[in-house]
């Protein structure tokens, strides 16, 4: 461990770099070493907190120091119990010695209990022990013992056991190697409640008069205030004087000293270390002042400036590495977002590794080339079993299969082709064999039963190699959508420097001060922006003012997309903007079941599908009734699931087309019409799988679409025929099922009818065109409804926002030359 840490430094230091940078980062690393990896900060620590008394004669804090570090860091306790040995002698003989009994005693118990399971929850415990008893004997040989001296005892070792509890949080902190991110509030306190303890072993020692403790107390208040603000400042001035006071009753005004100065240095944070120092100064006038004697405000102001000019000489890079293990402040942020990035590379490359495994699945199911090699072993296995039955008797086995093997394979192939494809021979053929063969209606007869069984099996692999087909297409599509969601994870905000100062100049023109803006995506269509803006009151500012801002600065329609108002005045409230749909879709929808029932076989949905898609789709089951009912709505239920997932429209048709016809052996299928809409471009696409035409109406004209494809589930196999059409606002697109198509059976062209009453319609409502047309078939049918029927109208129009686009004085200075 020795030789690594110390060769890790050399590998760290660039040779590229200036010589005084290689010396700073090497002198760095070496302290660090030393310090943490050695353990000689926790014997300069031990040292102290030797000297460490309070209330003039108790000294819980090394025993517990020594008995956290036992339990933690057990390999540098022996230093340490030296170095406190040695503090302690400073101070006094006689403490020295109690410190060396109160150690010693517990060295005794450690080794009684080192093998106990409840180590842990007896060491407060022999904490208590380890600091009454050796001060009782104290106490029993210099003066007679009274309730006084027991109080003292008891005292000491409740001290010691808590203290110890305490250490155990704050030691991990100082050890070589810190991985959590944060510090808890509990352990920020901890550690400052182990830093003041260290800091009464230095009372007694002055410079120029001030008190060391006095000076490096205030200097970890301010320091902390300037770093974690007003809360953790007071706090730990809080308790820092309440230690220091108890160590020494002359201070006991310090403790409101040093937590007015961390309040107040807090709150005057933000004007850097200038101010807080000035909050410092101000505190220790107010509080000498109630002191009294000009004297002791002369000291005080000593003790104040030398902790102003520490201050001031920290290096900012070692106060922002402080700043990062406090919650709240910006370089814990900073430190929060790094965390979260690195989660979210880590889980997206671990979901890219899955789309990479999906997709090597999903080529190791695709059909081999060597197909045709394959179909020529299984017909030579094929022959192979006939020859075995028929020509390993036969006395001429040696001159069929050696001497004129090939005019004999050659034979018998041409005889297993015409027998699977026409059943017989034809004449010549049968001639040809006869004469070659002397048992040639035997090997028939044999190749006409093989031959059901041979037909069979290339059946049976038929389809096993459309399953794996199949699956191949079911794994490559999941592997897609696994990609793109890998992609969508590690996808960050994106820098706009130029838009975010456009939009802070455009909305502090018309009066809005931004809080906070956030710009995630700028993409046509896809804008993604966040702001925090405060309100004295709001009268819906977000849609009718910033959002047309938007609209005319980003060139495209902006709307608000959640808004969160703060129910105070001037209170923070959060607003999302995003992309309008340029063109919204309106359907109406009529439906009646055969016979007037209640359950149809027809089914429909239309659905958002996000990123500007929207799906219109009819389902008819095949017959009528309830069975017809489920087969429908089961197909249009796992249509809406693998779209929604964000798989392509095609490869959910093929999906949903394997599984309904995998899932049963009867003769059951279902017709689909699927029309998807862009929403941004107004293009749409038909996918019609044995479902009637459809129609798009534009004013008077009317166009129809239709494609030739298979239902779902007759044959496992098929392509599925695309027709793609451009729509335009006020478009009217008309699906429909068959029966209403095939409705009207006395009239001879069902396209002119349907052309034409679309025309005569005097209303133009998605709702009442539906209603109409189902009307008029019904009405054909001199009232009854033979068949199920479904009509299903949409009318796609110009998404037009509440509110038009403001010009701001940005967009007309870009508009005027010059």
């Amino acid at each position: 461990m020795n030789t690594f840490t110390e060769e890790k430094p050399k590998s760290l230091i660039s040779n590229d770099q200036p010589f005084y940078v290689n010396w700073k980062k090497k002198l760095s690393m070496q302290w660090s070493y030393w310090m943490i990896e050695k353990g000689f900060l926790l014997c300069l620590l031990g040292f102290l907190l030797g000297r460490a008394v309070i209330l003039s004669t108790l000294s819980p804090f090394v025993i517990a120091f020594v008995a956290s570090v036992w339990y933690l860091r057990r390999d540098k306790v022996m230093p340490l119990i030296l170095f406190s040995i040695i503090g302690a002698c400073t101070y006094s003989f006689q403490h020295g010695l109690y410190v060396f009994l109160s150690v010693l005693f517990f060295l005794l118990c450690c080794v009684c209990f080192n093998q106990s399971e409840r180590l842990e929850k007896i060491l407060p415990v022999i904490g208590f022990c380890a600091a009454v008893l050796p001060r009782l004997s104290i106490y029993a040989m210099t003066v007679p013992l009274t309730y006084v001296q027991w109080a003292l005892a008891v005292v000491e070792g409740v001290l010691a056991a808590v203290l110890l509890l305490i250490f155990m949080q704050s030691i991990p902190l100082l050890s070589p190697k810190r991985y959590k991110p944060t510090l808890k509030n509990e352990e920020i306190v901890c550690l400052i409640i182990l830093l003041a303890s260290v800091l009464t072993g230095l009372i007694g020692i002055t410079v120029y008069g001030a008190q060391l403790e006095q000076v490096l107390a205030r200097y970890l208040v301010i320091l902390l205030a300037y770093v974690g603000g007003a809360a953790i400042g007071s706090t730990v001035g809080v308790v820092a004087g309440l230690i220091l006071s108890l160590a020494n009753i002359a201070n006991i005004y310090q403790m409101s000293l040093l937590a007015f100065s961390g309040l107040l240095g807090g709150l005057l944070k933000e004007g850097k270390k200038i101010a807080v120092s000035i909050g410092l100064l101000i505190s220790t006038l107010l509080i000498g002042l109630y002191g009294g004697s000009m004297e002791y405000i002369t000291t005080a102001l000593l003790e104040s400036v030398f902790a102003i000019v520490l201050l001031i000489i920290t290096p900012d890079q070692y106060i922002k590495k402080v700043a990062r293990y406090i919650p709240g402040t910006v370089e814990h942020s900073k430190e929060q977002e790094q965390y979260l990035q690195k989660v979210r590379n880590v889980t997206a490359h671990r979901v890219e590794r899955f789309s990479n495994v999906f997709k090597a699945l999903s080529r190791s199911f695709q059909t081999d080339s060597n197909q045709l090699q394959e179909q020529d072993v299984e017909v030579d296995y094929y022959l192979s079993n006939v020859a075995e039955k028929t020509c390993q008797t036969c006395f001429k086995k040696e001159v069929c299969w050696v001497q004129q093997f090939d005019k004999t394979y050659d034979l018998m192939r041409e005889v297993k082709n015409q027998l699977e494809e026409e059943e017989e021979l034809h004449k010549t053929t049968q001639r040809q064999f006869e004469n070659h063969c002397i048992k040639s209606r035997r090997v028939m007869d044999t190749m006409q039963q093989e031959l059901s069984f041979f037909q069979a099996n290339k059946q049976l692999k038929k389809q096993v190699l459309e399953s794996r087909k199949f699956v191949a297409e079911q794994l490559n599509g999941v592997s897609e959508v696994m990609g793109n969601f890998a992609r969508e994870i590690i996808k960050e905000k994106e820098n706009h420097e130029q838009q975010e100062l456009d939009i802070v100049a455009a909305l502090k023109h018309v009066g809005i001060e931004l809080e906070k803006l956030d710009i995630y995506n700028l993409e046509k269509g896809n804008v993604d922006i966040e702001m925090v803006i405060t309100f004295q009151h709001y009268h819906g500012e977000a849609a009718k003012l910033i959002a047309p801002i938007l609209s005319d600065i980003l060139d495209e329609t902006i709307i608000v997309v959640t808004e969160d108002v703060s129910p105070l005045a001037k209170g923070h409230s959060f607003f999302t903007f995003g992309s309008a749909r340029k063109y919204v879709v309106k359907t109406g929808v009529a439906h009646a079941a055969k016979g007037g029932g209640l359950v149809s076989g027809d089914c429909y949905k239309s659905m958002e599908l996000g990123a500007g898609k929207y799906a219109l789709a009819i389902s008819d089951g095949m017959g009528n009734g309830d069975r017809a009912h489920e087969e429908s709505t089961e197909t249009l239920r796992l249509l809406q699931q693998i779209l929604e997932s964000g798989m392509h429209e095609q490869v959910a048709i093929k999906s949903i087309n394997s599984i309904l016809s995998l899932r049963t052996n009867e003769e059951i299928y279902a017709t689909l019409d699927l029309a998807m809409i862009d929403l941004h471009q107004a293009s749409v696409r038909f996918l019609k799988i044995g479902s009637t035409p459809s129609f798009i109406m534009r004013h008077h004209n009317i166009e129809k679409i239709e494609a030739s494809n298979l239902p779902i589930g007759i044959i496992q196999e098929f392509d599925v025929e695309v027709v793609n059409a451009q729509l335009k606002a006020d478009d009217y697109l008309i699906m429909m099922s068959d029966g209403i198509f095939d409705g009207p059976r006395e009239i001879e062209n069902v396209d002119l009818w349907i052309k034409r009453k679309l025309r005569d319609m005097e209303t133009r409502n998605p709702q009442e065109m539906a209603d109409l047309l189902l009307e008029e078939v019904i009405r054909t049918q001199a009232g009854e409804i033979v068949d199920d029927m479904t009509v299903l109208v949409a009318q796609l129009q110009k998404n037009q926002p509440e509110w038009a686009p403001i010009k701001t004085a940005h967009t007309i200075d870009q508009a005027v030359p010059g």
